[in-house]
């Protein structure tokens, strides 16, 4: 047989199998089929994308040839240079490197502990990111117990005992009803701990302990900030015992080393984007993406290496069914996601001038599990034509549509520019084990299920940008505001630095 009747026998499998896609819940009482005229395009990319799928490919190359990606390292910018790549083959247009700064560089070089009294063994611990070091060799000190609970009564009352010591962080009491303001406030901790003379934090990411059996999990402890204090997460197992010790009276003591280098200044990072141009409002933009930088005690695969390949596989369905959007679909690799959404912010800022022509952002980041849902970033307004959009997907299962606002990824920055940052809900149980952690591996990864999420990020961008109505514009920032203070937003906002709406949105004070 021929190349012309293979490729024409290969298109009519890929419509066969596209139309299956829709049509396998055909008994449902809803139409499979969108009314709004973007369903022979959607039939096309269903198709594209559970056909030759190209996703789990790039997430092979990612984790594996090129590994972890800490923003402002080497390997980051060899991914950088990967995603424009990739971009490139799959035929975007424009594809680009978008060029920020990080305000300092940080590398991991090594961390140990050994408990000394009243037993001697290992301890298995790993620096946070952008923490400091302990003095050369280490140091050799009792460990105290502070409760992450209640820091400003630890603060008032024991910090002056803080001075030389080890402190471990335990949770007594009521924990605090919002755990990322508490996350915020832990910044101010450490610096007071540090001012204090402590010698060390054992404490993970705002004081939590590590998940899982003998893991422990890195991370950032701000919004682009960095702390002189060396802060480890120490396996649960190894803290457990420090805190039994603690609780009978026992005196613990450790001796830890813990070696980071900071740079001096400035380093270099990007974010890579690339187009699908659209055929009738060009100008007008959706943004997909996922956050290409990961931690650097595995590969990154779940984080976010999953975002960063559905949105290339996204983007390669639509390629592939030949079909074009009435608007742009610009695909967007952020970096500086792990050091507070810095790439994401960054690219807001540098688009500005144009942001009222930006429509909304749609953004995949909870790790390996299958997507359930649309979280719509606030904009309840958009429920009932999103929901009507998601029972046409029953294929691929039940999607609920919610109001839930994200601040935990990059759906972050177009939110606070009152577009409707679109988070990809997924169901992923075993994220909290794998996320910033050694076991943060391509082998945690279905093949199945990242095609899945990439045919289904693929059909959503594709409606948004091709539905006969625009879906959104940016709010004023009044109306913004006044929807980030009822969904008690503003706190944790203002805690990182990150809140631009002065005393709007907050009702006015009464005599």
């Amino acid at each position: 047989m021929n190349r012309k009747h293979l490729a024409s026998d290969a298109a009519a499998l890929l419509m066969v199998a596209a139309y299956g896609v829709f049509c396998c819940s055909a008994r449902a009482q809803q139409a499979v089929i969108p009314d709004d005229g973007t369903g022979k395009a959607l039939t096309a990319i269903a198709g594209a994308g559970t056909m030759q799928p190209r996703a789990f490919e790039y997430l092979t190359e990612l984790s594996d040839d090129i590994g972890a990606r800490v923003t402002g390292s080497p390997s980051a910018a060899q991914a950088v240079d990967w995603g424009v790549a990739k971009m490139k083959a799959i035929g975007l247009e424009n594809v680009h490197a978008e060029s920020w700064k990080l305000t300092r560089g940080w590398t991991r070089i090594s961390a140990d502990a050994e408990l000394v009294a009243p037993i001697h063994r290992r301890l298995m611990v790993d620096s946070l990111g952008w923490v400091g070091s302990t003095t050369p060799g280490g140091v050799e000190a009792d460990v105290v117990a502070v409760n992450a609970n209640q820091l400003p009564n630890e603060l008032k009352n024991n910090s002056a005992n803080w001075r030389g010591k080890v402190l471990l962080m335990v949770q007594k009491g009521d924990a605090p009803k919002d755990r990322m303001e508490a996350f915020a406030k832990f910044g101010d901790f450490l610096k007071a701990a540090h001012s204090a003379g402590a010698a060390a934090i054992i404490g993970g990411q705002g004081g939590r302990k590590a998940t899982g059996m003998h893991l422990t999990h890195t991370g950032a402890l701000g919004f682009d900030a960095y702390y002189d204090i060396p802060v480890v997460s120490m396996a649960a197992e190894d803290q457990e015992q420090l805190e039994r010790y603690l609780e009978r009276g026992k005196v613990a003591r450790i001796k830890i080393n813990v070696q980071n280098r900071v740079s001096d200044g400035q380093v270099d990072s990007a974010n890579v984007a690339g187009d699908i141009r659209g055929t009738e409002n060009p100008e007008q933009i959706v943004v997909v993406g996922g956050h290409l930088d990961s931690w650097d005690l595995a590969s990154g695969a779940t984080d976010n290496g999953a975002g960063t390949t559905v949105a290339l596989g996204a983007a390669d369905a639509i390629v592939k069914s030949g079909f074009k959007p009435k608007r742009t679909i610009r695909f967007v690799l952020f970096t500086g996601e792990e050091e507070g959404l810095l790439g994401s912010l960054a690219y807001v800022k540098a688009h500005q001038s144009d942001m009222s022509n930006y429509v909304a952002a749609l953004i995949l980041d909870s790790g390996q599990g299958p997507v359930i849902g649309f979280q719509m970033g606030g904009h309840e307004e958009l429920i009932p034509a999103v929901t009507k959009f998601a029972s046409n997907l029953q294929a691929f299962g039940k999607l609920d549509v919610d109001n839930e606002v994200e601040f935990g990824t990059d759906t972050g920055p177009f939110t606070l520019a009152g577009l409707p940052g679109i988070n990809l809900n997924q169901d992923s149980p075993d994220y909290k084990y794998t996320h910033h952690s050694a076991v943060d591996t391509l082998d945690k990864v279905q093949p199945d299920i990242l095609d899945r999420n990439a045919t289904i990020m693929a059909l959503t961008a594709f409606w948004i940008a091709d539905r006969p109505e625009r879906l959104a514009s940016p709010w004023p920032q009044e109306k913004t505001a006044k929807m980030l203070v009822d969904q008690h937003q503003d706190g944790i906002l203002k805690a990182f630095g990150l809140w631009p709406f002065g005393n709007m949105g907050s009702e006015p004070e009464k005599n």
